[in-house]
């Protein structure tokens, strides 16, 4: 079982942190975008029924959010509260997906089975630790 709690914490954080440095250009030419900017349009098609104002904040947001679950699942600090926030944090982005989108978009991308990982992950970790 502590195998597979690993792999969990492993497979999520470097999932997240794999996709922050995508939005800042630092997978070269395989990154998904070669720049922030590029990852705020991406967040404006996601959020297309928010507001446009609050595009970059959502942005930032996400990006924080992925760079301090990530790090902390990868690190094994408070594995329980960041898997919860991984979970949470996908389950989001799976709905923004399904509205602006349509629901295949989350699901082609395994979205929603990455954030049931995540709470599975959080239910199975007691008292934070891994």
């Amino acid at each position: 079982m502590r195998l597979a709690h690993l792999y969990a914490r492993v497979a999520i954080a470097t999932a997240f942190l794999s996709a922050v440095a995508a939005r800042f250009g630092l997978w070269g030419a395989r990154s998904s975008w070669k720049n922030f900017a590029d990852f705020e349009r991406y967040t404006a098609q996601v959020c297309a029924f928010m507001p446009a104002a609050t595009i970059p904040a959502l942005a930032w947001g996400a990006t924080v959010a992925e760079t301090a679950c990530g790090v902390a699942l990868l690190v094994g600090f408070r594995v329980r509260w960041a898997a919860f926030g991984a979970s949470a944090t996908l389950f989001v982005f799976a709905t923004a997906m399904a509205i602006s989108f349509g629901i295949k978009s989350p699901l082609d991308y395994s979205v929603y089975s990455g954030s049931a990982g995540a709470l599975l992950l959080a239910l199975a970790t007691p008292d934070g630790r891994a």
